[in-house]
């Protein structure tokens, strides 16, 4: 399998600016109100039900939204690193709501969720190793050429490793970009997350992660549990990337930390639980444009 460059996305770009997770609550809030946002991201998985012409209210307010606003789809039921076939059913459902509502980008997780017709509601970690970097740069490709664009991949939150893994994270993601040409998705907080459960150094991996491949970035808060969970070989306390409170204070200085290497990307603000009040959303993604800009008008200076 030949290397790649980073491919183009096929619809665009998204701006380099905050953007905000789309949900039902806020939907007449965005509409009456047109904040300034750069953009939004939905789980396309949330509006496969009906195509085009078929009404209904997800339909009736994406319409509208899209029409103000960029957009980025996140995949959660693909099962990239599923060891079964990608369902065609899904690509398909896929690629028409794209072409409905074509999105700046796509992404997905490192992950698997089906097994035959099984699907657990749950983004499960996979062994970094040859055998599934060969499986899942098979995915991918099926994926991108199947969809007509790039896809990015995300980094997990995981609660277990495999003793059959032959590398690390980093590497196993940096080799499967060079091998398909996809982007990736920095998580901020799942790299906290893992790194806290896993015991090492959450800046050394965010100071090590490839930021030539990286389309965009994920902000989100997690939940501490005390006892830890004995099946994970993980004592005391344990973070859980659950998505339904503010990022915290480590997390935003990691955002910081990336960017003052990389400079601006899409960052997103991920709240998927408890979901707030539109003000209190459109404040944290407030936050991470000011980082962004000051980290810019920082550079100029140095210039």
């Amino acid at each position: 399998m030949a290397d790649h460059q980073p491919l183009p996305a096929a619809a665009g770009s998204l701006p380099d600016r905050a953007g905000a997770g789309l949900k039902p609550e806020h939907y007449r809030a965005i509409l009456a109100e047109q904040p300034d946002i750069g953009w939004f991201e939905l789980h396309p998985e949330n509006y496969m039900g009906a195509g085009r012409g078929a009404g209904g209210p997800p339909q009736y307010y994406l319409e509208r939204i899209r029409a103000l606003y960029p957009l980025s789809f996140h995949g959660v039921g693909l099962s990239i690193g599923s060891t079964g076939r990608l369902s065609r059913d899904h690509l398909q459902r896929l690629k028409g709501l794209m072409a409905q509502y074509q999105p700046e980008q796509f992404s997905e997780h490192l992950a698997w969720s089906s097994h035959g017709s099984a699907y657990m509601n749950d983004l499960l970690p996979l062994p970094y190793n040859q055998a599934t970097l060969q499986l899942v740069a098979a995915h991918v490709d099926e994926a991108q050429d199947y969809l007509g664009r790039r896809m990015l991949i995300e980094n997990p939150s995981t609660y277990a490793t495999f003793s059959c893994s032959e590398m690390g994270e980093i590497d196993f993601l940096a080799e499967l970009a060079r091998r398909t040409g996809c982007g990736l998705l920095l998580d901020i907080n799942n790299a906290y997350v893992c790194a806290h459960n896993h015991g090492f150094d959450p800046a050394s991996y965010i100071d090590a992660f490839p930021a030539e491949w990286v389309s965009e970035i994920h902000i989100a808060g997690h939940a501490m549990i005390d006892d830890g969970i004995e099946a994970s070989g993980i004592a005391g306390q344990l973070l859980v990337d659950t998505h339904d409170r503010p990022a915290c204070a480590t997390v935003w200085s990691l955002f910081r930390r990336f960017i003052r290497r990389a400079g601006p990307r899409p960052a997103l603000i991920e709240w998927d639980n408890a979901i707030p009040a539109w003000p209190a959303l459109h404040a944290e993604a407030t936050r991470a444009d000011r980082m962004m800009a000051q980290n810019h008008a920082m550079h100029c200076l140095a210039e």
